[in-house]
């Protein structure tokens, strides 16, 4: 697995969409602090940016790979090696590659600007946290897709998809429930709701973190009490890895089912 891992990494990082993706958030970091005197104020403008771009960059090049890759793929299926191993270096290599471009593109300027310096260094890693975690789970999101559709156009839509519901249609469904049931105790409902998203929760975590949940109002009173808290900052990050590993397993089931 690793000496894939390795060949599907360095294949992705010559590639001039890594460096495109690289330059943007070095550029987008950048103009950030020399825009904004407040590093908080830059996290919240960043978290806006990547807590929907990650998951999208990471659902298209998941996709992307898997097909273009299609021929070498069944080439090592032909080998003596497991499939699970074979797919897992490719999820790995693809979900790295995109991790070291966000880690080095924001993280450069942030530390050029002074910010280990800073009290904002826990907001400024938890940004980086969160964006790992949806990068890795929406590229095995994706990797599950595709490998259950040998169609191409249908993969990309079935992946545009579920980004656009997970990243636009769910926050609309969550506040048109929590209006017509406004008259019931919404708080458990509201929290689980939260955490079935992983770009939603992702965003209350670092909201909450910035000390700036007075804004949701009623709701961020609610996250706050949960979330706010280090037992509750620590099921959400347990939920998230939960996000993470379901996808693998989704994967290795897949590929050991599916008839190459």
């Amino acid at each position: 697995m690793l000496k894939i891992l390795k060949y599907s990494f360095y294949d992705l990082i010559r590639s001039r969409w890594s460096y495109v993706y690289f330059l943007f958030y070095l550029a987008l970091g950048f103009v950030l602090l020399f825009l904004n005197n407040d590093v908080s104020k830059a996290v919240i403008t960043l978290m806006n940016v990547i807590i929907v771009l990650i998951p999208l960059i990471g659902t298209i090049f998941g996709v992307m790979y898997y097909y273009n890759s299609r021929e070498f793929t069944e080439l090592l299926l032909a080998q003596p090696i497991k499939r699970s191993s074979i797919f897992m270096g490719q999820y790995f290599g693809v979900a790295g590659s995109l991790t070291l471009s966000l880690v080095l593109g924001l993280g450069i300027p942030f530390v050029l600007y002074g910010l280990l310096r800073s009290n904002a260094i826990f907001d400024f890693s938890l940004l980086l946290v969160t964006g790992a975690f949806l990068t890795f789970i929406f590229v095995g999101l994706s990797f599950v897709i595709a490998i259950s559709n040998e169609n191409k156009i249908k993969g990309f839509g079935y992946a545009v998809l579920l980004w656009l519901f997970l990243a636009v249609v769910y926050d609309g469904l969550f506040l048109m429930s929590l209006i017509l049931f406004e008259e019931y105790p919404l708080d458990t409902y509201s929290m689980v709701a939260t955490a079935l998203n992983p770009i939603d929760l992702s965003r209350i975590l670092i909201l909450l973190k910035l000390d700036i949940s007075a804004l949701l109002g009623y709701t961020g009173a609610i996250f706050k009490k949960f979330f706010g808290t280090d037992l509750g900052f620590l099921i959400s990050i347990a939920i998230l890895l939960l996000w993470t590993i379901l996808p693998i397993l989704g994967l290795r089931y897949k590929a050991g089912k599916k008839d190459f």
